[in-house]
């Protein structure tokens, strides 16, 4: 079994980069099974948010792995092999569980990267591919997980992109609550962000979303109103802050709507969001005088300098995920003997069974059974310590003392002096 994980990141590759590589969830299934079926890639699984690309599989062939997330994203490999990391067997265990334990989050210690995992390894059951080795690894990425989590304080200095979107807001404006907020999209992010922002009693909140129902269920919990994508232009112009963050392939707010916005509130300053990868709001608009735009990799800046944690408890963490790590290699190690181990044991057994029968012969032809006993013994004695006896009398004179160390070992011999 060879594990092997590779993929981009917010630390590796810019969201230019980043968005270029997205798996969309309604699509992700069919991804994972074209993955496996028909290359040499046994087990896969796929997280793909907003931070991070990542595949995990189970190939003997890496390359190929790499090549396929190309082609499937129509890009050659050079185009993204500058950003990408590959991290076979012991540094792909360290990685996921880091990751997992929030240690290498745009924002350290945030807990949603967490439940992507999850997401991502119910994904892969779903399609088929997750087998022995990836189930057990994530299960164990799991219980690292929550034993970081519990076992430090990694958690508690966490300051989230949420979080950071409000303060941000509160610099630019005087006061939140005279403010019209606006969200597109009903996902979690949209959700955690509208919990910051609701707290702050902003004048309106309004839900957008292309299914009524979802953007409905949010505007009921948080008192604010839903409505549909589209009549998103002519609400644009009276939002004061708008959050972002679909599952949209291509913009949904181009440079030309926001510029219409700003004509009719008289170039009041809007301030804007783009929480989503793929971006849902074109980059020019970045240049458009009056408007704050801020995607996610500002906001993660913002969110890391805002934090102070505590180095102790990173440290601690880092201990906790190096012992897991070893133990989960040594259970690795174990799996790659069992060929070896069962191979023994058939080869013990069909002995033990030839000189068996032999026995039964030789009893039902009147033999005296104690004698039948004492022949089967030797026998077995002398089957079982021929290969051993063998090779340390055909050792070469450099390997001789080395061997008979193994066999001592193996056999727990105490060798006279």
């Amino acid at each position: 079994m060879q594990l092997f994980a590779f993929g981009i990141n917010h630390e590796s590759a810019p969201l230019a980069v980043r968005e270029q590589v997205v798996f969309h969830g309604e699509r992700l299934i069919e991804a994972l099974r074209e993955l496996v079926d028909g290359r040499p890639v046994k087990e896969a699984a796929i997280i793909s948010t907003c931070n991070r690309t990542e595949v995990y599989c189970n190939t003997e062939q890496p390359r190929a792995a790499v090549e396929w997330m190309a082609g499937y994203h129509s890009l050659k490999p050079q185009q993204i092999e500058p950003y990408i990391y590959q991290l076979p067997q012991e540094r792909a265990v360290k990685h996921a569980f880091r990751v997992a334990s929030g240690l290498d989050s745009m924002v350290l210690g945030e807990p949603q990267i967490l439940g992507q995992f999850k997401q991502a390894v119910r994904t892969a059951q779903a399609a088929g591919t997750l087998g022995l080795l990836l189930n057990k690894l994530f299960q164990r990425t799991f219980a690292v997980a929550k034993t970081v989590r519990s076992e430090t304080e990694i958690g508690a200095a966490t300051v989230s992109m949420a979080a950071a979107a409000v303060g941000l807001a509160q610099r630019i404006y005087p006061s939140i609550s005279g403010q019209n907020v606006l969200f597109i999209g009903a996902g979690e992010m949209i959700e955690l962000c509208a919990t910051h922002f609701a707290a702050q009693h902003p004048r309106t909140l309004t839900f957008a979303n292309r299914t009524l129902e979802r953007a409905q269920a949010l505007a009921d919990r948080f008192l604010g109103r839903a409505i549909t994508l589209n009549e998103l232009p002519p609400q644009l112009a009276v939002h004061d802050i708008v959050v972002t963050s679909t599952a949209s392939t291509l913009p949904i707010i181009g440079k030309g709507l926001v510029e219409s916005a700003l004509r009719v509130r008289k170039h009041r300053p809007m301030l804007m969001y783009d929480l989503a990868v793929p971006r849902d709001i074109e980059g020019e608009v970045a240049t458009l005088d009056d408007v704050f735009l801020y995607t996610v990799d500002d906001l993660g800046k913002i969110a890391r300098d805002g934090m102070d944690v505590r180095s102790n408890a990173v440290a601690q963490a880092e201990v906790i995920i190096e012992n897991q790590v070893n133990d989960f290699m040594h259970w690795l190690g174990n799996r790659e003997l069992v060929p070896v181990i069962r191979a023994l044991r058939d080869s013990a057994e069909r002995a033990r069974r030839h000189e068996m029968e032999r026995a039964i012969r030789r009893l039902a032809g009147g033999e005296d059974p104690k004698a039948v006993l004492e022949s089967l013994s030797h026998a077995l004695a002398a089957k079982l310590t021929h290969a051993p006896t063998h090779a340390l009398a055909h050792a070469r004179e450099d390997e001789r003392e080395q061997l008979a160390q193994l066999l001592s070992r193996l056999y727990q011999i105490n060798r006279p002096e």
